[in-house]
């Protein structure tokens, strides 16, 4: 009868464990390629009459003069899209995934600079000069951080640097500020007449351990910072790779996951936490 009674309590175990939120599987696949095709779409439209972000503000140009929009040429000729920072005339700096993420790799992303929409104008420049991570995991997104070399572009009243973090805060309880032309929520926020403009969201940033409840230890590590997504609101498809900033401006967070069920039920969003990457950011600049 011992062999039994492991059995069964392998199987008890087994059903005790914690059942942890998924993330993304493919971002291109599942988010990207479809998000760039909508925005391309809501652009060329014209009724423009909703906000970004979920829960989100329409930003005014020139609000936030370091958000970089980028247009990611893959190399089957597809369009996909995330977000980036301005980290210096020739420097901007993303989510690894946005350049590489299961079978799907960047050629080039067209970097779009002092502009309200994605699609359409702005200051733009292509580059394929992108550096990931050496420690960048495509399964759970660990070190999921890159730096783009981009031609130079000079700063103006809409286009200028965001400032990087000093010491090692982890800002838990700060309210913060994300950024992105991502998609305003789930089911209709999929609706291509929806605003295709620049929104940003105010976001409180929850500890690890909170976000490892959600998301377990495997996603959620020390390098990772997260935020609260209390009231339906935080960071959503499209919006990878974009600013998570306090006052100053200061970069403190690298947006890298939100939950795969949806982005406005509540549950918290992941970033690459800067404060773990300012050595690898300086050495790159």
């Amino acid at each position: 009868m011992r062999p039994i009674l492991v059995v069964l309590a392998l199987a008890v175990a087994a059903s005790a464990a914690p059942q942890y939120e998924p993330i993304f599987y493919d971002y291109h696949e599942e988010i990207g390629i479809p998000e760039a095709a909508r925005i391309k779409a809501g652009e060329e439209s014209v009724d423009f009459d909703g906000s970004r972000i979920a829960g989100g503000t329409a930003s005014r140009l020139g609000q936030w003069p370091f958000m970089v929009g980028l247009l990611i040429q893959l190399v089957d000729g597809r369009t996909s899209v995330c977000g980036s920072s301005m980290l210096s005339n020739t420097r901007a700096i993303t989510a690894a995934h946005c350049w590489r993420h299961r079978t799907n790799q960047a050629s080039f992303f067209t970097l779009v600079f002092g502009s309200e929409r994605l699609f359409f104008g702005g200051t733009r420049i292509n580059t394929n000069q992108v550096e990931m991570h050496a420690s960048y995991n495509q399964n759970n997104l660990n070190f999921d951080i890159a730096m783009i070399r981009m031609a130079f572009v000079p700063y103006s009243t809409t286009i200028n640097r965001i400032n990087l973090p000093s010491g090692s805060a982890t800002y838990a309880g700060v309210v913060a500020t994300a950024v992105g032309f991502g998609r305003t929520g789930d089911g209709a926020a999929g609706n291509i007449n929806n605003n295709q403009f620049l929104s940003h969201v105010n976001l409180q940033v929850i500890t690890n351990l909170d976000c490892q409840r959600v998301y377990g230890t495997s996603s959620v590590i020390a390098s990772t910072l997260c935020t609260s997504g209390a009231g339906g609101r935080g960071v959503c498809g499209g919006d990878s790779g974009g600013p998570l900033m306090i006052s100053g401006p200061i970069l403190i967070g690298v947006a890298k996951f939100a939950a795969a069920s949806g982005c406005t039920l509540g549950l918290p969003a992941g970033y690459a936490r800067v404060t773990s990457f300012t050595s690898w950011i300086w050495a790159r600049m």
